[in-house]
């Protein structure tokens, strides 16, 4: 499955009413932590297959959604478990967070 990329429109349907777990990147392509993520979120989407929705959520094109959730910084990552935050990962970090994040609320 590949990364979905959201509009503030389509946020509520990509990511608020999607069954099972969802991971959303709130990025901006002026940031260079959220350049070095992008990688590390492919490989998540092959390994997670079936199991885990990407979605990306470029801040500076949609607003109300960052505001909405409170993302002060880039990048962001929330967790969603049938339409619930459940978890917030913030700035780069190595393959195995996102690993232990996502394995937690499966």
């Amino acid at each position: 499955m590949a990364i979905t990329h959201t509009t503030d429109q389509n946020f509520q349907a990509d990511v608020e009413q999607a069954e099972g777990l969802v991971i959303v990147d709130f990025w901006a392509p002026w940031c260079g932590p959220c350049r070095m993520i992008a990688p590390v979120l492919e490989q998540l989407d092959k390994e997670f297959e079936g199991k885990v929705k990407i979605v990306k959520l470029n801040v500076d094109e949609n607003p109300s959604n960052p505001g909405r959730f409170g993302i002060m910084g880039i990048p962001t990552l929330l967790l969603f478990k049938d339409g619930k935050v459940v978890d917030k990962i913030v700035g780069f970090q190595p393959k195995e967070n996102f690993v232990k994040a996502i394995n937690a609320h499966l």
